[in-house]
């Protein structure tokens, strides 16, 4: 990731998922049975960290899916808001969390999970929070609504340790801006998961899709 204003961010910690790829899929699924060929085409097209969230009743078996039968990929488990969600995506096989928000509780559960995990936060003062909590690594969400690159650059110089992968309106357009940040190492989003290519098992646009994106932080 390169800028021509700021010099790139510092290289993501050991057990970090944010070095992984520039580009998180953010994963809907419906039925588990879309789960393994979908992540196989993602990680064919570069895109190895998969966030499946937990919004529907397939998540839990699709993550199961994807830990078991394609290796390459980095499964995790997004839209974790309580500390039993916690237990049960990592029991699935996550092997990351990520939620929208925190709490002390949910924070308390992703950090005695043993993975790594990325709170949500939208605010500064929840960011001051989490560094004093020795969390460096966060989701920035909802990302367009809540600021954007013009917030996230607001917090660079006060805040240089903190590392965001902002989510929430991101798109192949906007996801370069982002990707300039020093701050951000990585963006969440669905643009490469268009749900007419899903429904139709598509896995091959999917694939070409997940390849664009994945060149988007070269």
């Amino acid at each position: 990731m390169t800028s021509a204003a700021s010099a790139s961010p510092a290289p993501a910690s050991e057990g970090s998922v944010l070095g992984l790829a520039p580009v998180v899929p953010v994963v809907v699924l419906e039925d588990a049975a879309d789960a393994v060929p979908l992540a196989r085409a993602l990680v064919a097209g570069g895109l190895p960290a998969i966030e499946v969230t937990l919004r529907t009743p397939a998540a839990l078996d699709a993550i199961r899916a994807i830990a078991a039968e394609v290796p390459d990929a980095v499964v995790g488990a997004g839209t974790v808001i309580t500390p039993a969600q916690v237990t049960e995506a990592v029991a699935a096989g996550a092997r990351f969390l990520v939620s929208p928000g925190w709490s002390p509780r949910l924070l308390g559960a992703m950090r005695d999970s043993g993975v790594p995990f990325l709170p949500g936060v939208s605010t500064t003062s929840e960011v001051v929070t989490l560094l004093e909590e020795g969390v460096t690594e966060l989701k920035f969400f909802p990302a367009e609504a809540a600021g954007g690159t013009a917030y996230l650059k607001s917090l660079a110089s006060p805040l240089p340790q903190a590392r965001f992968c902002p989510t929430g309106g991101i798109k192949a357009a906007n996801a370069p801006e982002y990707l300039a940040l020093p701050n951000v190492a990585c963006v969440g989003g669905t643009w490469m998961l268009p749900a007419d290519a899903v429904r139709t098992k598509d896995w091959d646009r999917i694939a070409r899709l997940a390849t664009e994106a994945s060149a988007l932080g070269a």
